[in-house]
């Protein structure tokens, strides 16, 4: 069946045909639109997309550039940018960089080989310190990136990771916690320096040190050894912060092994708000981050960008929000000024975005050996 046929059958002509079928609006009426698209389905008509794309210089396709798919963040940047694409009609050609470099570069060249409308950058791991990729995402064609680009000039959309840290270090302080430590992500991340600066300012504002800190590598098995530590280092401590919530999950192992009672003896916070978090022993308290919306979010500002010239880069910060729960409440519901309690007997303390970071942390759906790296 030709696109001749389907004008036919709905009694338009070719060309009011082609502009329907090709994505055009406000071309014809809407009764209109609508009988040219059930002749198409009667018909069995596909448009020739190669064909569209000749015409409107467009591919409706985007790039997506990533680390480790099978980390669960990440997995949710990726499918909210994927749904977003697609429910405005766009196909989505996603590869990993794992390593940058070479890699990255040569991925990259291969989206712009395929003329893709444009690039979402999703592998802080691998190019949020890459000059190399920075300087092809600055291109002739459109990009946005859910993490640091080295030199600017992309637009970025994240969260506010120092507010991260600020949230998890004010609660553990207005419980009383004196003697507070911390579980870091890789030290050479940026969204650990962020978080460390929002956890330290709290802990320096109410003259408590903040220099009880080891490092993990996000996976429970890195949370529980740095608690290891720092349990051998200073027993006294009774609040821990991890940087995500398979470290948490850690942490609250490495408590247990060491018979320390959460919360009674140590309260922990994680970061992330996985979907395990609600169901380790005890629930974890955490910092929620919108991973899947931060994800919808890029993608659509890179679809605005797709086909305009001369929009400054910008910076987009979603909200975050702590979610209390029994690793720091006792399993009473906790009530925050400007909280509300969920129907799932939880309170959630919710606080808009300011003005730091890039939203990429990480966590993958596994409690034990995760290989997570991915995070922003």
């Amino acid at each position: 069946m030709s696109l001749k046929d389907v004008a036919a059958r709905a009694g338009v002509s070719f060309q009011t045909a082609s502009k329907v079928l090709n994505g055009r609006r406000g071309v014809v009426a809407e009764e209109t639109r609508e009988r040219i698209f059930a002749a198409a389905r009667e018909l069995g008509y596909v448009p020739n997309a190669v064909a569209r794309s000749l015409v409107t210089r467009s591919t409706y396709t985007v790039g997506v550039v990533a680390d480790d798919l099978s980390d669960w963040v990440l997995a949710q940047f990726v499918v909210g940018a994927e749904r977003e694409a697609r429910r405005r009609g766009h196909a989505v050609l996603i590869g990993t960089a794992h390593h940058g470099g070479p890699d990255a570069e040569g991925y990259l060249q291969l989206l712009l080989e395929r003329r893709v409308d444009g690039i979402l950058a999703a592998a802080p791991n691998s190019l949020e310190d890459d000059e190399r990729v920075a300087e092809l995402l600055r291109g002739p064609i459109p990009a946005v990136g859910i993490h640091h680009v080295p030199g600017g000039g992309v637009p970025v959309v994240g969260s506010d990771h120092r507010l991260t840290g600020r949230l998890a270090a004010e609660h553990l302080v207005e419980l009383g916690h004196r003697r507070i430590a911390t579980v870091t992500g890789p030290g050479a991340r940026r969204v650990v320096a962020s978080r460390l600066r929002g956890y330290r300012s709290v802990l320096e504002d109410a003259g408590l040190p903040a220099d009880r800190m080891e490092e993990g590598d996000w996976t429970a098995a890195g949370g529980y050894a740095a608690t290891c530590r720092l349990l051998e280092g200073d027993p006294s401590v009774t609040a821990i912060f991890a940087h995500n919530d398979l470290m948490a999950a850690g942490v609250l192992s490495a408590l247990h092994r060491h018979g320390r009672r959460v919360p009674d003896d140590c309260a922990v916070v994680g970061c992330d708000d996985m979907p395990l978090a609600a169901h380790l022993i005890p629930p974890l308290t955490t910092v929620h981050l919108p991973f899947y919306e931060t994800g919808e979010r890029a993608m659509s500002l890179l679809l605005g960008r797709i086909g305009e010239t001369g929009e400054p880069a910008r910076r987009v910060l979603l909200p975050v929000h702590l979610v209390v729960r029994e690793s720091t409440e006792g399993g009473e519901e906790a009530q925050w000024p400007e909280s509300r309690s969920t129907s799932t007997g939880r309170s959630e303390l919710s606080t808009a975005a300011s003005s730091e970071g890039s939203s990429n942390t990480s966590a993958a759906a596994s409690t034990e050996e995760s290989s997570t790296r991915a995070r922003s």
